[in-house]
């Protein structure tokens, strides 16, 4: 499949290199997904406030804020290809955490898990993409970084059904801590197996510090970083600030909303239904986001991808309100919807920055990756406020952040015409 979308032309070790590639971004938005799905999972097992099931959220993202900049100087270091297994191995020793977690029924203990999880799938992101490219065919590496990303998608696609069969397989005799050990030691045995087969039947490290800084630039941005002129920077250009404040919007309210859409669909005034049948709807909310990427893709060649974010935008903003205010299936498939609305605006927020910061493109790229830190801080607002007004009625936050996205794009666009002239 993978050789021919790229019409033949890999070798037979790319091609296991590709294979080998597809499988980890699989896996890494599976296990990404499945925090969704722990939110009321943990909630219902330590009964929780909304705000204090958001910490599964917190744990997570708060990684990239604190260790971005140093797994990119590590990466730097030891190359993508042991950076790579570096992640797989982290992520695998976050995933073995959570047998003793279920041990002794700790909630602090989960939360510790979910930090170290984080840190080998931000160190997976800091490898992986460049890694991608650098291993495609000569003029392949966007086409190819695009497929691999579809995989990506699919996981998180998968991982809310696999959650319904597994993980809440026993909500109907009570939740028990022992329902995640099992889960999640088979995925940590898969993470170890896939980081050995991976350093088995992959090349070694072919560097090309000139390309980190043209195409990616983060490892070398991470290793010579100069955090006075990255905070002028970012002062400084406007540019700039609308992205990252539009990639803190986005990650956070995407998380938010991903967070509570088991315990909203399973809630009595919308689905009225168990956790576990509520989990299997939340698959087609990560279905229509994959779909979406893939018709962003075409649509694009048609529509700036300014206005196109613009109008998912103002749909999301509707959708959103019908979701709060509507009861029974027309708030479920409204929130359902959402997803197909989410797919393209993160490639194209980062996308339309980078563009817009050519000479600062490494450390715009870098705090573009720490601004991702909104999905571990406006989840928690999110809760308080779910535990305030309810779980349907908080959902009218998220559209405060959808607006920002929404002036983004119309800055942007306003930017550019002015450019044209």
């Amino acid at each position: 499949m993978i050789d021919k979308y790229l019409n033949g032309s890999l070798s037979s070790q790319n091609k296991k290199e590709a294979v080998l590639l597809a499988s980890i971004f699989l896996l890494w938005g599976f296990i990404s997904c499945l925090n969704d799905l722990l939110v009321p999972f943990m909630r219902s097992l330590f009964d929780l406030s909304y705000a204090q099931a958001m910490l599964v959220q917190f744990s997570f993202f708060s990684a990239y804020f604190f260790f971005a900049l140093p797994l990119g100087f590590l990466v730097d270091h030891i190359g993508y290809r042991y950076g790579i297994v570096l992640g797989l191995i982290v992520a695998a020793i976050g995933c073995a955490l959570f047998a003793p977690a279920s041990l002794i029924n700790s909630y602090a203990l989960f939360l510790l898990a979910l930090f170290v999880l984080a840190i080998g799938v931000c160190c997976l992101q800091v490898a992986a993409n460049p890694y991608v490219v650098k291993s495609a065919p000569h003029g392949e590496g966007s086409r190819t970084l695009n497929l691999m990303q579809g995989f990506n998608s699919l996981g998180t696609t998968l991982a809310p059904y696999f959650a319904s069969l597994v993980i809440f397989s026993g909500a109907s005799v009570g939740l028990s801590a022992a329902e995640v050990r099992n889960p999640y030691l088979v995925i940590a045995a898969v993470l170890l197996l896939l980081s050995l087969v991976f350093l088995a039947f992959t090349n070694g490290e072919r560097r090309d510090a000139g390309y980190n800084e043209k195409v990616f630039g983060l490892a070398q941005f991470f290793s010579h970083v100069d955090i006075s002129g990255v905070g002028r920077e970012l002062v400084q250009n406007r540019s700039l600030r609308l992205g990252a404040l539009g990639i803190f919007f986005y990650v956070g309210v995407e998380v938010a909303v991903g967070s509570l859409l088991v315990n909203f669909i399973a809630s009595p005034s919308v689905g009225d239904m168990s956790d576990a049948a509520a989990s299997q709807y939340v698959t087609l909310f990560w279905l229509a986001a994959m779909l979406g990427r893939f018709a962003g893709f075409l649509l694009m060649h048609y529509i700036r991808p300014a206005s196109l974010l613009y109008v998912n935008t103002l749909v999301a903003c509707c959708l959103l309100f019908i979701a709060s205010l509507a009861n029974g299936k027309v708030a479920m498939w409204a929130i359902l919807a959402l997803g197909w609305c989410n797919s393209i605006m993160f490639p194209t927020i980062f996308s339309l920055t980078i563009q817009r910061v050519k000479n600062f493109a490494s450390q715009g790229s870098g705090i573009l990756c720490m601004a991702i830190v909104g999905g571990a801080l406006i989840p928690l607002l999110q809760g308080v406020v779910a535990d305030q007004v309810g779980i349907q009625l908080s959902l009218l936050l998220p559209i405060l952040g959808y607006l920002y996205i929404g002036y983004f794009a119309v800055r942007y666009g306003a930017l550019r015409a002015v450019n044209e002239q």
